[in-house]
């Protein structure tokens, strides 16, 4: 049901009980921060992985492969819960701008899906199992060529490259909206609004 057939009584019901639809419910704020936390956390390991020697470099591979497993059930479950009912907020903004932010959400999203599938196909496709935390998950399908495999691994990092630009843009966009526009965008996305 859209806010357009809810009756204005029902409406302002709504707005008192302090849900009027302009803020993200609870686990949209969680989930959203958990994935740039997980996002995050993914950059640093695969950029610092390098400077290590073994066991240290094989526990941060590890950990890598892990928390990108964490990172596409996490996708996976926000795409999912962003389309139920009743999980969508009205815009901050209207215009171009809202086309915009639109744009950017949908084209993480899809960076997100490709990066987690690249991920696995990366692994799989050099006849390596994928590690949770020590649990294997061996391949299901024939190894790549080393052509192939390299190119997966250029795509990955490329990938990987373009979420974290993107994700600093948005968050650039997020503070230029909270600290100079002075509207609520950034404040939708904060725990602390919905307690109020």
């Amino acid at each position: 049901m859209n806010n357009d057939a809810i009756s204005p009584a029902r409406q302002l019901a709504r707005i008192a009980a302090g849900d009027d639809r302009t803020v993200y419910d609870t686990v949209s704020i969680v989930l959203h921060w958990l994935t740039a936390a997980l996002v995050l956390t993914q950059f640093v390991l695969a950029e610092t992985w390098e400077w290590f020697a073994r066991p240290t470099h094989r526990t941060m591979v590890v950990l890598h492969m892990s928390f990108g497993i964490i990172l596409s059930a996490v996708i996976v479950l926000r795409i999912a819960w962003r389309m139920l009912p009743g999980h969508q907020v009205a815009p901050a903004v209207t215009g171009w701008t809202d086309i915009a932010s639109r744009a950017v959400h949908h084209l993480l999203y899809a960076l997100l899906v490709a990066e987690a599938v690249l991920g696995f196909v990366l692994r799989w496709a050099g006849d390596e199992s994928m590690s949770f935390f020590g649990l294997l998950l061996p391949p299901p399908f024939a190894p790549f060529s080393e052509t192939a495999h390299h190119l997966i691994e250029e795509l990955h990092e490329l990938n990987g490259w373009a979420i974290i630009i993107l994700a600093g843009g948005h968050a650039a966009a997020a503070l230029y909206h909270h600290y100079v526009l002075r509207d609520p965008v950034l404040s939708r996305m904060l725990p602390s609004v919905r307690r109020r």
